[in-house]
């Protein structure tokens, strides 16, 4: 009798174990089962309906492909901090699906448009564009020295070929525009898409040419390119997402993370700020306006998250990450340093999120960037100090040290602290060059997600390198006093450029009255410096270059 039991009893535990592994087995094949299933639940339950039709958790994916793969022609930079017209761009049309639903909820927005037409045609002249006319001054039509081989990142026609077959795992799309390039034949420069265009037209001197119309054409093919796959970008210390598009072009996501009336708590530090997705797009503005062109081209998105995220997405840590939260919004928090966790997700209106998309720069292993210490790095520290905060003199040191001791590297920082403080961005702890150009080259201003914090506070921190060195282009400042006056006012002339984009309004009101702000701050920074060094020590007159001066091969003056 107790032989039948305890056999009993065993095969009872046998069955439960089976049990167990089949509900395991299960519980793990979900997912493809769902991706699987074209018209199961699990979708969207939004109470306000998405602009997509609720579908089941990644209908249209046909199980987990191989790792997802990035093409050798893009990345956006190996660490620590990183991944760019000329006339006002033109209004860009609506992209694929986003339709009358995807405007529902977004009133408070539409109010916001509102007040910055209004500041635009306020001060807007009767007939045409103030920022057309800018861009039309002297100062913006300067023309660069005659580009070598040795000047461009690129020779085109032996280095490039663009083959859409190369890319991994990714098929030819019959159904894409086949006017735009054909995958069979050699293909000419003027036929290749414009994010390529965009690469072989980076030199020694700029990004991109101010008057080039790739630009806005890569900033629309930003906005309305379709999406074809979604990975996160590893690395930093906020979630990014990496966007493949259907013409095999690239971008960083940035997605929304605060409103635009929101500042930065006071008591945050500037390591733990939130990355902002607006602050991208207005850099990107901002750095053009002041001709510097070294921020790759960014232009804002609406992005269904379940059609263009969810479902696009070869990443199942970021696909695990979704969830319908209790007001009927699809959200989602990848993984990261820091916000990646249910309690900082990202939540859709209700599955429709704004975000940033910056074009990437041509992939390390076919044009090598150098990333360099800032010498005015903030110490990063709750209590330390960094030696320049200490050290009045300190300039004096970074004069002596290669390569701020020859060259123009010392001037392109000081253009590059101009741009932060303007933003308010106290994060640029690196920098990027492009390894072929050596130290003859400009520096890129990538990683501008935390400018544009506090409008109501300017922090003349940012601002020590110019003050301590007293140097800056004779360029830079003549760009700098023009947009000081009321015809061309900074302000202004980012309200008419920012309107544009289709996420507009990207900065409030008081965000621009800063920048005016803090232009007639740096202004009065350098005069300072001219009445206590001498104008002729001070500012570096860099628009002789071509007529037989070359500032790029002469050392910084010293007192």
């Amino acid at each position: 009798m107790k032989m039948i039991l305890l056999r009993k009893f065993r095969v009872l535990l046998l069955m439960v174990f089976l049990i167990a592994c089949s509900m395991h087995i299960m519980i793990d094949l979900l997912p493809k089962l769902e991706r699987h299933g074209g018209g199961g639940g699990g979708g969207c339950s939004c109470s306000h309906a998405p602009s997509e039709e609720p579908r089941s958790w990644g209908a249209k994916q046909q199980g987990w492909p191989n790792k997802h793969t990035l093409r050798i022609l893009q990345d956006f930079s190996s660490e620590p901090g990183s991944n760019g017209s000329s006339h006002s761009l033109e209004k860009l049309p609506a992209a694929p699906g986003d339709g009358a639903q995807a405007a529902r909820g977004l009133e408070p927005q539409r109010r916001r448009q509102f007040i910055q037409d209004a500041a635009v045609t306020k001060h807007a002249p009767a007939r045409g564009s103030r920022l057309s006319a800018l861009f039309d001054h002297p100062l913006y039509r300067r023309s660069l020295p005659p580009l070598t081989d040795e000047d461009t990142l690129f020779n085109v026609n032996t280095d490039i070929r663009f083959d859409p077959k190369a890319a991994e795992d990714q098929a030819w799309n019959g159904d894409s525009n086949a006017d735009e390039f054909s995958p069979a034949g050699e293909l000419t420069a003027d036929s290749y898409p414009n994010w390529l265009r965009f690469h072989i037209g980076i030199n020694r001197y700029e990004l991109y040419s101010r008057h080039n119309p790739v630009t806005d054409a890569l900033l629309k093919d930003l906005v309305v390119q379709r999406i074809t796959s979604v990975a996160m970008k590893s690395g930093g210390t906020q979630l990014k997402l990496i966007m493949t598009f259907q013409n095999y072009g690239q971008a960083l996501f940035k997605p929304m993370k605060q409103t635009r009336e929101q500042e930065t708590p006071p008591d945050f530090f500037y390591f733990s700020d939130f990355e902002r997705h607006n602050a991208e797009i207005a850099a990107f503005h901002l750095d053009r306006i002041l001709d510097f062109r070294r921020v790759p081209p960014v232009a804002g998105r609406l992005v269904n998250m379940t059609k263009e995220i969810r479902d696009m997405t070869r990443d199942k840590k970021l696909w695990r990450t979704f969830f319908i939260s209790p007001a009927n919004n699809v959200c989602f928090y990848g993984e990261c340093s820091y916000y990646c966790s249910t309690e900082h997700a990202l939540c859709g209106k209700p599955d429709q999120i704004e975000g940033s998309l910056a074009a990437f720069l041509p992939d390390l292993a076919l044009a090598k960037r150098k990333t360099w210490r800032n010498p005015w790095r903030r110490s990063y520290h709750k209590r330390k100090k960094a030696e320049w905060e200490v050290d009045p003199d300190y300039c004096e040191e970074v004069k002596q040290t290669p390569p701020y001791d020859s060259g123009t590297r010392l001037l392109d920082i000081m253009d590059m602290t101009i741009f932060d403080f303007l933003m308010g961005n106290m994060d640029r702890h690196h920098y990027e060059t492009f390894e072929k150009f050596g130290n003859e080259t400009f520096v890129i201003h990538l990683d501008n997600g935390r400018g544009f914090g506090k409008h109501s506070h300017d922090e003349l921190s940012i601002l020590v390198p110019l003050i301590q060195c007293c140097r800056v282009k004779k360029s830079t400042h003549l760009r700098l006093q023009l947009l000081a006056k009321e015809e061309y006012k900074l302000s202004t002339m980012m309200a008419e450029s920012l309107v544009r984009d289709r996420l507009a309004p990207i900065l409030i009101q008081p965000h621009l009255d800063a920048l005016d702000r803090r232009l007639r701050q740096v202004l009065k920074v350098v005069s300072d410096c001219v009445e206590k060094e001498g104008y002729s020590y001070v500012v570096e007159d860099d628009l002789e270059d071509h007529r037989g001066t070359d500032p790029a091969h002469s050392g910084p003056r010293r007192r």
